[in-house]
Parts: C-alpha cells; sequence; structure tokens
C-alpha cells in the first residue's frame, strides 16, 4: 500500500466501511474548556476522527463539544469503548446507550471492547454484534486483544472484529500481533503512539529528526503511518496538535523504517492485556 498523502484519506475496513488513516486521541482531557480548545485545534488541522472511551469519562463534554463547534454528524468519525465493569450481554446494551446519549448522538463509527474480560468474554461480543445490527455503530472491533484472544473469539463470533486497538510504538512494536491482524484483515490502531513521550528522547530517533527538519515525534507518526497503522495522537496544546498532523511531506526510506522497528524491546507503558483478562480490571 502507498502510504497516505494527506490526513483526511481513509482506509476500508474488512466489513466495507471507511476510517481515517490518522485520528485524535482524547485520554485524559477532563474539562470542557480543554476539550473545546482540542477538538477545534484538531479539527483546523484536518483531523477527522475522535477517540474516546466509557473508561475516560469524558463522553459527555465530547458531545457538547462536537455540537458547539457545529461539526456535522457525516464529516467525523467517532469512536467509543466498552469499559470492563459494563461488559456482558445486557450491561453492554445499557452501557451503550448511556454513551450514545453523553455523545448527543445516534450511532457510533466504531466500538471497541476496551479491554478482553474472561469473565463476560463471549456475552460482550454478542452485544458488539447486535449493536452493529441494530444500526447503533456502524463497525465493531476490540483493543488490547492478543493473538490468543483474537483465536478464542473466532471460535464463537459471527464476525470478527475489524480493528484491534494495541499498544504500540518504537519500544513496543508488537510485530507478530500485527503480521497476525493484517493476514486476519484487522486493521491495528496504534494507542500511546509516542509511548507515553518514553520514545522522545531516542538518539537514534533525534538525529533521524534533524536530517528530516522534523520532531521526534512527527518521525514515529510516520513511521506508523507507513507500516499501514492507524495512529491516534493525544494533546491538548494547538502547536503540537498541528504538528503531529503534518507528517504528510515527507517519506522515511527503507533503512530508516528498518532503524526505527530494531528499537522494539517489548516495553509496554500500559497494562499485560492476559492479566486484565484473567482479572477482569486494570492495574
Amino acid at each position: 500500500m502507498t502510504p497516505p498523502t494527506k490526513i483526511t484519506d481513509t482506509l476500508k475496513l474488512a466489513d466495507g466501511n471507511r476510517m481515517p488513516v490518522m485520528g485524535f486521541g482524547t485520554y485524559k482531557i477532563g474539562d470542557q474548556e480543554t476539550m473545546n480548545q482540542s477538538i477545534d485545534a484538531a479539527w483546523n488541522a484536518g483531523y477527522r476522527m475522535f477517540d474516546t472511551a466509557m473508561l475516560y469519562r469524558n463522553e459527555d463534554i465530547l458531545g457538547p463539544t462536537l455540537h458547539q463547534l457545529g461539526l456535522p454528524r457525516e464529516g467525523f468519525f467517532l469512536t467509543s469503548k466498552v469499559a470492563e465493569v459494563v461488559q456482558g450481554y445486557d450491561r453492554t446494551m445499557k452501557a451503550v446507550e448511556g454513551s450514545l446519549k453523553r455523545l448527543q448522538t445516534d450511532y457510533l463509527d466504531l466500538l471497541l471492547v476496551h479491554w478482553p474480560v474472561r469473565e463476560h468474554f463471549f456475552d460482550t461480543w454478542k452485544a458488539m454484534e447486535q449493536l452493529k445490527a441494530d444500526g447503533k455503530v456502524k463497525s465493531i472491533g476490540v483493543s488490547n486483544y492478543t493473538i490468543a484472544h483474537l483465536e478464542l473469539l473466532a471460535t464463537q463470533a459471527k464476525e470478527m472484529p475489524v480493528v484491534n486497538q494495541v499498544e504500540y510504538h518504537p519500544y513496543l512494536n508488537q510485530q507478530a500481533l500485527f503480521d497476525y491482524d493484517q493476514e486476519k484483515k484487522i486493521v491495528t490502531e496504534a494507542w500511546s503512539p509516542l509511548g507515553r513521550r518514553v520514545v522522545l528522547d531516542n538518539p537514534m530517533l533525534t538525529k533521524m529528526a534533524k536530517h528530516h527538519n522534523k520532531s521526534v515525534a512527527q518521525i514515529v507518526l510516520r513511521w506508523e503511518l507507513q507500516h499501514e497503522l492507524v495512529t491516534i495522537p493525544k494533546s491538548t496544546h494547538p502547536d503540537r496538535i498541528k504538528e503531529n498532523a503534518d507528517i504528510f511531506d515527507f517519506d522515511l526510506d527503507i533503512d530508516e523504517m528498518t532503524m526505527i522497528d530494531i528499537l522494539n524491546k517489548n516495553e509496554r507503558t500500559g497494562n499485560e492485556p492476559e492479566i486484565v483478562y484473567e482479572t477482569g480490571k486494570q492495574y
């Protein structure tokens, strides 16, 4: 695939729907004023996908922001995620109704199971399939699923996830999982695409950034795009929001891509999915 040429480019999901190649993450944005400023800056920088989750406790401020800014509903792609505490068939159905109300919308473009939970594993997915059939969500996917979780899901699912949103950055490139997702026509989406900033002072990346006259963050995000990942950087600084989107005017060559690939050290900044699966909760 040729790398995308602009932030509004989309890719086709296995269910026929399309999603933008890059989105804006809203994790930790907790007040109305910051949300208004951040989404306004993101929209003006060209972002057309906004990512939230029940767990972020900010759906009720993202919804009003999208309305106040007068953004046309068909003009943006909205993602939310089902929290561990509301998994299970009935609770998921009810929880998504709550999300739709808070987000002031009739439908979600993408709904993800936020983390795999053993106790409610199949029931939650059954609810996801039903929500899609009911038109409440257009596409369904998962987050933080390993190959083992996806293979287990395939034993009972009527339809498989079209997206798997996982922690992904130069220190955790999850190559085997990414290859598996590709083989199964599941789009891999990167959360924490900058490794919660841990990769930003890497000397090699700093040198590469100087060579391209870009920031380290721009180099990392470009590397992810060229690997055919969807990436969702987050920031509350308008200048950084704009900078993160300005990655469509240069290319990394094969050597540079490989040099970033080999920085991998399987270093997580978030939870271990298998532990969340077993215990049903994070941390």
